[in-house]
């Protein structure tokens, strides 16, 4: 596995993992809006189950990324 440009924080893959990363958080940012005021609004309840996983996708995605970005180096 060759993983050594990883830990320049100015390699290109790296970089674009970074972006990629920050837009997904945004969204799920984003979400936590939207589940909030749903739920304040006692509001559509599929709607909110929809918008909850959508969140849970965005977080496995995040930690996907941030897994190439920070593998576990486990011996």
């Amino acid at each position: 596995m060759h993983d050594s440009g990883r830990s320049d924080p100015f390699d290109p893959q790296a970089m674009a993992i970074r972006a990629r990363i920050s837009v997904l958080r945004e969204e799920h940012r984003a979400l936590d809006d939207e589940v909030a005021d749903i739920i304040r609004a006692n509001g559509d309840q599929i709607r909110l189950a929809r918008l909850k996983k959508r969140k849970l996708v965005l977080k496995d995605a995040i930690r996907t990324l941030e897994d190439q970005l920070f593998p576990d180096i486990i011996a």
